[in-house]
């Protein structure tokens, strides 16, 4: 929804495309400002961030599924020494 708005912002403005849209303006303004300034995310979306990309290196090295990538995963060093779910 942010780049369907980011794409048309110029021609209707963003305020007249949130009004018809399901989405606040300061919402849009506020994504805006995340994906611009990653550093005002929360602690948490900035580990998820790279907990993502840990598991997807883990899976392109080996290519495992499922429980085994979870295994895998966890006995990593950069994961956290709590367990993880599932």
């Amino acid at each position: 929804m942010i780049s369907f708005i980011n794409d048309n912002k110029a021609e209707y403005g963003v305020e007249l495309i949130c009004r018809v849209l399901p989405i606040a303006p300061s919402t849009y303004y506020r994504a805006q400002d995340l994906s611009d300034n990653p550093h005002k995310r929360s602690l948490r979306s900035q580990h998820g961030d790279f907990y993502i990309g840990e598991i997807k290196r883990i899976w392109q090295v080996r290519k495992f599924k499922g429980c085994s990538l979870y295994h895998r995963a966890f006995n990593e060093p950069a994961w956290p020494t709590r367990r993880l779910a599932r």
